[in-house]
């Protein structure tokens, strides 16, 4: 008997079950992307805070979210919050999870981004008369922006498959339909080296976007160092 099934494979690599647990994939990490990096933005300014408590309160929210796994977080949330009357869909659970868990390592990336600009350019901004906001505005943020770039375009490679954990609280992206086939179908290793192929179509195609950018920010660079020169 063999264990697998070619014309099994081959009929799931455009079934239209798992495309949509593709496209539920994608928004998922968007979405979560967006909100993980408001949040933390925010979060990557307290820590930055000359205020004590709210130094501590957000490096208490990175130790906690980055020393936790996700699926428990996710569990947290999903399960444990509507006994003390606290509920979510599942949709709203995996996004919140995910962009909660998301948002601890950004604040980090964000932080180490703006504190990588020169303390000179602060001064240089000030003796120019300009307010501390306009300063993070239009002198830090663009430089700390080229520098972000890279380990943020890691951060959301690493998301596209993290999604997958929100399979264990139902939420139907990739992962979470190829199993319901399997249950289904019994085609264990088809079904799965299919959804591992849709995985490495997605982070694929996002290095080469992310080489792109990288690219144009870089050529952004050259062009600025060459302006100054002049």
């Amino acid at each position: 008997m063999s264990l697998w099934n070619w014309s099994g494979f081959f009929s799931y690599l455009f079934n239209p079950f798992l495309l949509g647990g593709v496209v539920t994939t994608i928004w998922l990490t968007a979405v979560s992307l967006v909100a993980g990096l408001v949040l933390g933005f925010g979060i990557a300014m307290m820590r930055r805070s000359n205020i004590r408590i709210v130094k501590m309160i957000a490096k208490a929210y990175i130790w906690l979210f980055r020393g936790t796994p996700l699926l428990v977080q996710l569990i947290v949330i999903y399960t444990a919050l509507p006994v003390i009357g606290i509920r979510f869909s599942v949709t709203e659970a995996a996004l919140l999870g995910l962009s909660l868990n998301e948002a601890a390592y950004l604040a980090e990336i964000i932080r180490s981004g703006i504190e990588a600009v020169s303390e000179g350019q602060s001064r240089a901004g000030r003796a120019l008369g300009m307010t501390e906001r306009q300063i993070m505005r239009k002198i830090i943020m663009p430089q700390a922006f080229r520098i972000i770039i890279p380990p943020l375009g890691n951060s959301v490679n690493g998301l596209l498959k993290t999604t997958s954990v929100t399979s264990v609280i139902s939420m139907e992206e990739l992962l979470r339909r190829t199993q319901i086939l399997i249950q289904e179908r019994f085609m264990v290793l088809e079904l799965f080296a299919v959804a591992a192929i849709y995985y490495l179509l997605l982070t694929t195609l996002w290095d080469l976007i992310q080489v792109r950018i990288e690219r144009h920010f870089g050529q952004s660079d050259s062009r600025l160092t060459l302006s100054e020169k002049r």
